[in-house]
């Protein structure tokens, strides 16, 4: 694998949260009914080109932004930062890590103000901005709200091949690991960070990449998740249903996985927990623990761990992938069935709590002791 990226002299830029999204689908109209009509994510402006869509509490412009282009495809993951200066800060950090970065005072879509376009040292096309549009935040309007209301964006997840080297640049930008997910040999799968005081802001999943494996939206409750099964199968688009409903281990959520008309995945996501505590303690599970991604132990589809979207470059070009190295989780948990989990005969239930000095790095272990 690669070497890890140097530390600018400068300081990163204080980031908030996650913030939305902009991906680039080839048929509009087939996309704003999926995501309006069959998700009800709620229409802030439109116009022939682009949807800007955001989930029922939500105060900024918008959380997702439908592009209509040539090729399905991600244009950027944009997070929130916490002042204007936070901005100037984002464009000094890059710069120095010597990224290709792109400034726009009155910002690179509708809503968004002064901002700050990076393809980052993974090849992730990442946006940080401050200023913004207010909008009307619906949480009070019970006359929208559908049985499967989408409450907030959650998260991203991103796939890259070499998970240390960018959980290393993660959290030199600030970023808090709060699970993660390794074997015996000290293999990382996947990992989990955080910004807001939930398990993530977006994780970072081992394959070929640059690429999105998803983004999240949030509910209340998870009765709201079964809510849009039964639309779903109402409106015979069951077929959209990837993976779930079920219950993550990581991160304890319920989930469900869809695809939606290009083939992005959207995950609909709720019920985690709280991680804002300075020593909020690590979380590693076992690669070959069956709970990991599904706390009932149902099996996981392949196409889970092999299909995600394509990323763009700051001029709208593909990014290249680079292949990864080291053992894939699927490669670890997929039998010749295709469909089935490996466990270690020695493997346990037990949790063995370790306790460390009060940093944040204390951690909890699961299944198989690594």
């Amino acid at each position: 694998m690669s070497q890890t990226i140097p530390v600018p002299s400068v300081p990163a830029p204080d980031i908030i949260r996650c913030a939305y999204m902009e991906i680039v689908v080839t048929d509009l109209k087939k996309s704003r009914d999926f995501y309006v009509g069959v998700l009800d994510l709620q229409v802030t402006e439109e116009d022939e080109t682009t949807v800007y869509l955001r989930s029922m509490e939500e105060f900024i412009h918008h959380n997702l932004v439908l592009r209509q282009g040539p090729v399905a495809a991600v244009s950027a993951f944009s997070y929130r930062v916490r002042s204007p200066e936070e901005v100037d800060a984002a464009e000094a950090y890059f710069r120095e890590l010597g990224c290709r970065v792109e400034r726009k005072k009155n910002g690179f879509v509708r809503g968004i103000g002064d901002s700050v376009r990076v393809q980052d040292p993974l090849g992730f096309p990442y946006e940080f901005f401050y200023d913004v549009e207010h909008v009307e935040r619906l949480a009070w309007r019970y006359d929208l709200y559908s049985p499967g209301a989408l409450v907030r964006l959650d998260h991203f997840n991103q796939v890259t091949p070499d998970v240390p080297k960018a959980v290393d640049y993660m959290e030199n930008l600030g970023f808090k690991v709060t699970e993660d997910i390794q074997d015996a040999e000290g293999t990382v799968y996947a990992s989990w960070m955080r910004r807001k005081s939930t398990v993530h802001d977006t994780a970072m999943t081992g394959g070929d990449g640059p690429r999105m494996h998803h983004v999240a939206f949030a509910t209340h409750e998870k009765h709201n998740i079964l809510a849009i099964c039964d639309k779903l199968g109402a409106l015979r688009l069951s077929d959209t249903i990837e993976r779930g409903p079920g219950r993550h281990g990581v991160s304890n959520a319920f989930y469900l996985y869809l695809r939606d008309p290009d083939g992005h995945r959207i995950e609909i996501y709720t019920q985690d927990y709280y991680t804002g505590d300075p020593d909020n303690p690590r979380v590693t599970w076992d690669v070959h623990d069956n709970q990991r991604r599904d706390w009932w132990g149902n099996p996981v589809v392949p196409s889970w761990y092999t299909d995600a979207s394509t990323v763009l470059d700051l001029d709208g070009n593909p990014v290249s992938l680079t292949q990864r190295t080291d053992d894939s989780e699927m490669d670890v948990t997929i039998g010749a069935d295709g469909f089935s989990y490996t466990r270690r005969e020695d493997a346990t239930t037990d949790v063995d709590e370790h306790s460390g000095a009060g940093d944040g790095e204390d951690e909890f272990k699961l299944g198989h002791q690594l």
